[in-house]
């Protein structure tokens, strides 16, 4: 047998494809979740009888304790997830994604590994990168609250001049925008912090929008394509602020677990920040529209709100060169080649739409303009 690695959070969406990703490279598996009920809906998921579980929280020393025990190495997904709920829910974020982080480095020191590998979030970035019409980089824009309520949603040049997004990569200094980017930013400098001093490696993986079969459907705060695909479950239009236009990047989560196992496995990721995306970009609206057609549903538009949330970014997608150069990682899954499958999972499922009760959750606490 392989040597066996400990999966925090081993039990949420990106953790299962770990976890599989992990048992068909043949390595030992130990998962360490707390089936929070916002995630899970109260259900355990189908496990691999070959994982060892740890049912606890993260913040629980004793059993982190158990967790750690014996394993080489450890990928740490475990974290609340949401821009838009960690600008009401400051506590939990923080406490979960902080101080569980902080729990675990703590018990480290006494049975310490041969590395971790976090999980981070383009979140951190803020905006993404952005260049002038003379193709001077910007690596500083954002969005003035008195431009957001007059519907003006692209950042600006200092002079007021146009800026063109362009792929952003891994030098672009950091701009928290919410509660959730300063928590992962916390993580992710944690456990480099962590390794510096106690010798243990670190990598810090930087994820943009993950999508596939197994996302939380009845969690609105979880991917925005699986809000989406939940809301015409239910036969109702995806909502989607500002107009439509701003661009993400969506990566397959089983090119995000194939990730995670490099970047445990290669020797020259050691010590580095890294971008995990598919390194293009595609319009809310345009993913929202072949959502649809993919669940034969071309009939319901997307509802255009018009509003700014807030926490909210314009456009981030990735330059994947690190990831190439350090971990040989290439995106095999697109979006636009792999929505049948994940339609065909959708259908089979069932999706309670929240979407509404999140609307109103932000907007009784005046976090929508």
């Amino acid at each position: 047998m392989g040597n066996q690695y400990l999966v925090t959070g081993g039990l949420g969406f990106i953790g299962r494809a770990l976890c599989r990703e992990l048992l068909n490279a043949g390595y030992r598996v130990r998962v360490l979740d707390a089936l929070i009920d916002q995630v899970h809906g109260g259900k355990v998921p189908d496990l691999d009888e070959r994982v060892d579980f740890v049912h606890g929280d993260v913040r629980d020393h004793e059993a982190v304790r158990r967790a750690i025990d014996g394993v080489e190495g450890v990928f740490h997904l475990a974290a609340e997830v949401g821009v838009g709920q960690s600008m009401y829910e400051i506590e939990r974020y923080t406490s979960g994604n902080d101080v569980g982080t902080a729990v675990l480095l703590q018990e480290l020191i006494d049975k310490p590994v041969r590395r971790i590998v976090v999980a981070s979030s383009m979140s951190v970035y803020g905006e993404g990168l952005y260049e002038t019409d003379q193709g001077a980089r910007v690596s500083n824009a954002r969005r003035s609250p008195s431009r957001l309520k007059q519907g003006l949603w692209e950042p600006t040049a200092s002079d007021g001049s146009d800026l063109r997004p362009i792929p952003t990569d891994e030098s672009k200094p950091v701009d928290l925008a919410s509660i959730y980017a300063l928590t992962k930013y916390c993580q992710e400098r944690a456990v480099q912090i962590f390794g510096e001093a106690y010798g243990v490696e670190t990598v810090a993986l930087r994820l943009f929008n993950v999508f596939g079969a197994g996302q939380a459907l009845s969690n609105p705060y979880t991917g925005v394509l699986a809000n989406f695909a939940s809301r015409l479950m239910n036969g109702q239009s995806p909502t989607i602020f500002e107009d439509g236009q701003q661009r993400r990047d969506f990566v397959h989560v089983a090119d995000v677990a194939r990730a995670f196992r490099l970047a445990m496995e290669k020797p020259e990721a050691a010590g580095h920040t890294i971008n995990i995306g598919s390194g293009r970009a595609y319009a809310i609206s345009e993913v929202a529209t072949l959502l649809a057609e993919a669940m034969g549903a071309p009939q319901i538009k997307p509802e255009i709100l018009g509003k700014a949330r807030t926490g909210d970014i314009r456009n981030c997608f990735s330059d994947i060169s690190r990831a190439r150069q350090f971990l040989g990682f290439e995106p095999r899954f697109l979006l636009e080649d792999s929505l049948s499958e994940f339609v065909a999972w959708v259908k089979a499922e069932t999706a309670h739409d929240r979407n509404s009760q999140m609307r109103r959750e932000l907007e009784t606490r005046g976090l929508v303009a």
